[in-house]
């Protein structure tokens, strides 16, 4: 099934499939797409952020069960990568890892709502929220549905990146509008981007647990999952019957 025209409904209706996704995926997530030793939590707190779906990590910091990106590199369309002098230093020095019991928020996923692009506070607001998760070291996926705003003309995915950097990401295709950006906070910030529009299937995106090791998260097979638990009413407005 394609990603529907979430346009045509206000975002109130948005809202109650947004939520429902949300619930979907950390369903998914916690029924052992995970690694032994984290979970995923909706609505917990982070920094004074209340994003959509936490991963947290339980006792240990590897993440067997994962994918390392050096065997299996996330699939996406396009990928940047910043790698600074520090960064190149860093990781010729020696390591002392400290490890709370219960371990550190890792990884944060984020539906985008109209809310977040529908004025400049807000969309600043948001951007200001993801370079805070990513300067942190806590790593990102972003999911918009809803296409480019005078606010964000480039899609979200720029308006993050340019707060890192002033070279310019490739450039979206025209027809691809909408966005799923998955972010690799390690010592070089990576991001992995797929340009999606209306009528395209969703892609995997890749959530991020540790330093070079993800897990792909099913957006199109949860999508679908909620799409199909969602009233009638709102998938008739959605997606209006053929005549």
């Amino acid at each position: 099934m394609p990603i529907h025209d979430w346009t045509r409904v206000a975002s109130g209706v948005f809202h109650d499939f947004h939520q429902d996704w949300t619930i979907e995926l950390r369903r998914t997530l916690n029924r052992g797409l995970l690694p032994p030793g984290y979970s995923a939590l909706t609505d917990l707190r982070v920094e004074g952020w209340e994003p959509d779906v936490v991963a947290i990590q339980g006792n240990g910091h590897s993440a067997p069960g994962g994918l390392a990106v050096a065997d299996a590199p996330p699939r996406a369309r396009q990928v940047a990568r910043l790698e600074s002098e520090v960064g190149a230093y860093a990781r010729k020095a020696n390591r002392i890892m400290v490890r709370h019991e219960l371990g550190p928020v890792v990884a944060v996923i984020e539906i985008v709502s109209p809310g977040n692009k529908d004025s400049t506070h807000a969309i600043r607001s948001f951007k200001a929220k993801a370079v805070e998760l990513l300067q942190k070291g806590v790593n990102l996926v972003v999911i918009d549905l809803f296409p480019p705003t005078p606010r964000d003309p480039d899609g979200i995915h720029h308006v993050i990146w340019a707060e890192f950097t002033d070279e310019p990401f490739e450039a979206r295709p025209a027809n691809k509008p909408l966005t799923v950006a998955a972010y690799n906070a390690g010592i070089d910030l990576t991001a992995y981007v797929d340009p999606v529009a209306v009528g395209d299937a969703l892609p995997d995106a890749a959530l991020f647990l540790a330093p070079g090791w993800y897990v792909n998260i099913p957006l199109e097979a949860t999508y679908l999952a909620s799409w199909a638990e969602a009233p009638r009413l709102i998938r008739d407005l959605v997606e209006p019957p053929t005549a």
